[in-house]
């Protein structure tokens, strides 16, 4: 009650006197019980007066659970988009302030927000990228380009055995990848019209296909892990020989270990393409060892059945002219190729790659 109060008043300018609190569509209680019977996403009545004037608000929150709403995050975006939509609709009840309660049970303002910010650490050292594009250059490995490539399939191995508990929670992120608009769906929007390479036909076809494989994985809810979300040769900082940090965590904590895996992986093919046209020397080598120490590592082979929706996702983000508008024309159409045949393989072997970015 007292953090309420506060909140009102300062949000008010002036000392408030909370007069009812009521639970909408229930009358008659007092403050006290309204309080403690209240649940998130149940809309609270509050009547208060400050400096002799009467007034009248509702304070509402979303339910956590299903439709997009696990994450705080999914809720906050939400409250903050009501927030400022519903000030610009004729007729609609207006928004006077989005807020936030704390962990103590205070209530705060967000005071007219704009635009929202993060503020990290830095992380010192070189990001993986350069690794590969120096193995690009000199066609060769060294000993620690090996133990890093081992130093990154032994961490997703480590986080991947942190398994997750919301089967809802796995079908959400595999509805995601395939119509987020950070995932298939929107990487298939960002190519543009008039492609001599692809074109709207070609695009709904691997649509369709990733739709009947959102159907295949979505039972998988015991492959429920703590993932990265990300994790690509941009945002992997080395800071020693095997030490790294990571960057730019994304779409979630848990997830599909396919996920992380194959944003990596990818990178190996993207580099092979470039320096040989197929998977083939130094990075080959990486490919097969990644793979080897992460299956070795997890024992779970049945990642072999998952991870074709997201190999295609990710090689239609490097395929896409959106993201890598200099790509040779050779090395978009292989990528574009590896899209769509490894739809149709049901058990993926690591070792027979190259049939796949054939016509």
């Amino acid at each position: 009650m007292e953090g309420l109060k506060g909140y009102l008043s300062n949000l008010y300018g002036g000392e408030v006197n909370i007069i009812r609190l009521t639970p909408l569509g229930v009358t008659g209680i007092k403050p006290e019980e309204a309080l403690k019977g209240y649940g998130y996403g149940t809309a609270l009545s509050i009547e208060f007066s400050v400096d002799g004037v009467h007034r009248k608000v509702v304070f509402n929150t979303v339910r956590p659970g299903g439709f997009g709403h696990e994450r705080m995050a999914d809720r906050a975006a939400i409250l903050i988009w009501q927030g400022e939509a519903f000030n610009t609709l004729p007729r609609h009840v207006r928004a006077i302030d989005v807020g936030v309660i704390t962990r103590k049970g205070s209530l705060r303002s967000l005071e007219d927000p704009l635009e929202f910010f993060i503020l990290t650490e830095m992380a010192e050292g070189l990001e993986y990228y350069r690794d590969l594009d120096r193995i690009k250059e000199a066609g060769d490995l060294s000993d620690l380009d090996l133990r890093r490539c081992k130093a990154l399939a032994g961490y997703l191995a480590e986080i991947h055995s942190v398994k997750g508990c919301d089967p809802g929670l796995y079908e959400r992120r595999i509805r995601e990848l395939v119509g987020h608009s950070e995932c298939i769906f929107g990487l298939t929007d960002s190519y543009p019209t008039g492609l001599e390479y692809i074109g709207a036909r070609e695009l709904s076809a691997i649509e369709k296909r990733c739709i009947d494989w959102r159907w295949r994985l979505k039972p998988l809810t015991h492959r429920l892990s703590m993932v990265h979300g990300d994790y690509h040769p941009w945002n992997i900082i080395f800071t020693g020989d095997t030490e790294f940090k990571l960057l730019d965590r994304s779409r979630g904590e848990w997830g599909e270990p396919a996920d992380d895996v194959t944003a990596l992986a990818v990178n190996y093919l993207f580099y092979a393409l470039q320096q040989a046209g197929e998977l083939d020397g130094p990075f080959k080598v990486l490919w097969e060892t990644f793979f080897e120490d992460y299956l070795k590592a997890t024992g779970d082979r049945e990642l072999l059945q998952v991870v074709q929706p997201f190999f295609c996702w990710r090689a239609l983000v490097i395929a896409s002219p959106t993201w890598y508008p200099n790509l040779p024309l050779d090395v978009r159409r292989k990528l574009l190729n590896f899209a769509r045949n490894i739809l149709e393989v049901s058990r993926f072997d690591y070792h027979e790659v190259n049939g796949l970015l054939e016509d």
